[in-house]
């Protein structure tokens, strides 16, 4: 069998970065996508993983991805991570320029890339019996909150895409698993959210105990690929323990409440 080979998009930062460096750590082949070349190259120069520079809302830099992974082996694994979230304004007042991109980004990139890569990836699973595909979604796509509407939308779409696929694939060697983030402190995901207003993206994590970083997601991603072949993790819903749902969670120190303390 040829070395393992796993595509992780969205890897030029946060967490598909840090799945990039998990899967090298484990010995893998890795094939890093994403849109900012300068960034991609110093990935590769530090990990050894190879890159491509792409748009995956652009179906002709999806059919090149997919040619140049054709020429060069099998795919074992592919993780759908590129996303991200614009705006925190109501339904009402939020722009539908956002919510076109969270849709694009969210749904219809995790969509053109898997519908093109499956072939690859069930030549991988006849190499290696069992193939994997991992969509990083996030609670919002679980669980509403107000401000959430455009986000919560392609997210939701996210899970249900996932789901689908799942019967769609049932029969063959190929796992689906989603991995659904709760908060995860990383460089961009609120600033983007934000409009580059960096001291409001800051203080989404102000005084919140322990969020959670991108390497946590990766781990966790790496771990279930990393499972023997008739194990399928589904479902995973990552928070850190300050969060209780995308609109609970605790500022300051966690503690036990002293009125149950025996």
């Amino acid at each position: 069998m040829s070395e393992l080979r796993v595509v992780v998009t969205g890897a030029s930062s946060g967490i598909g970065e840090a799945t990039v460096r998990a899967f090298r750590a484990a010995g893998w082949d890795v094939v890093g996508v994403a849109r900012r070349e300068e960034r991609l190259r110093a990935l590769a120069a530090e990990t050894g993983a190879s890159v491509v520079v792409a748009d995956l809302t652009k179906q002709a830099d999806v059919d090149r991805l997919r040619d140049h992974l054709a020429e060069t082996g099998p795919v074992h694994a592919l993780v759908n991570n590129a996303g991200g979230a614009k705006g925190l304004d109501s339904v009402e007042d939020s722009d539908v320029d956002d919510w076109a991109w969270m849709f694009e980004v969210n749904v219809l990139a995790l969509k053109r890339v898997t519908s093109a890569l499956l072939p690859l990836l069930r030549r991988g699973a006849v190499e290696r019996g069992v193939a994997d595909i991992v969509n990083v979604t996030s609670i919002a796509g679980h669980t509403a909150y107000v401000g959430g509407g455009g986000y919560n939308a392609a997210k939701f779409a996210a899970h249900a895409l996932t789901e689908v696929l799942r019967l769609e694939l049932n029969g063959e060697p190929l796992r689906v698993i989603e991995v659904a983030p709760g908060m995860v402190k990383t460089d961009e995901f609120a600033l983007v959210r934000f409009g580059g207003d960096r001291a409001r993206a800051e203080a989404v994590y102000d005084d919140v105990p322990e969020p959670l970083l991108a390497e946590d997601i990766a781990s966790v991603i790496t771990d279930a690929v990393l499972k023997p072949r008739h194990v399928d993790l589904d479902l995973i819903v990552v928070k850190p323990v300050a969060q209780a749902a995308p609109y609970r969670f605790t500022k300051g120190e966690l503690a036990v409440r002293p009125e149950v303390v025996r």
